[in-house]
């Protein structure tokens, strides 16, 4: 069976709300830099002050930085296809994505590293950068999401 999706396009601000969060997971062992840095009193007296900036200075540069990439992402010439409007074609061999009914690529299931369920859709993640979004209201109907689920589940994606 394939499941079908309606023409849709991803959102820019979504698409960065989600490698914000995305760049938190995978990385998260980067919030540790400014924790360490708060460990700075316990060495030397009266730097607690200049600790708590220096590590809040570190969280807004982190942030800031990560921000930038991802929105600079969706003005760039070679990712505009992923902000165009795509239908997809999904089974278990392959996720078929198509500009128009003539052309298109494909995207083997082992690029995927992680499927999310989030409430209002899922997200397929390829790369920190790199996600396929399908909000529940492309489908078509309820049935084409079970079917979506259980090839994601025999695939080992979604727990």
């Amino acid at each position: 069976m394939i499941v079908k999706t309606k023409k849709f396009q991803f959102d820019k601000t979504q698409y960065i709300k989600f490698a914000m969060l995305n760049i938190a997971k995978e990385w998260w062992w980067a919030w540790l830099v400014p924790a360490a840095v708060m460990l700075i009193p316990v060495f030397y007296k009266n730097t607690l002050g200049w600790s708590i900036f220096i590590a809040l200075l570190l969280i807004v540069l982190y942030l800031l930085f990560w921000f930038i990439q991802f929105t600079a992402v969706t003005q760039l010439e070679q990712f505009k296809l992923i902000f165009e409007r795509l239908r997809y074609e999904i089974d278990s061999r392959n996720i078929r994505v198509f500009k128009t009914d003539k052309e298109g690529f494909i995207i083997e299931w082992n690029k995927i590293k992680r499927v999310e369920k989030k409430k209002s859709g899922y997200l397929f993640v390829i790369s920190k950068a790199q996600f396929l979004y399908f909000p529940y209201e492309v489908f078509q109907g309820e049935q084409s999401i079970k079917l979506l689920e259980t090839i994601l589940k025999r695939k080992n994606l979604l727990a």
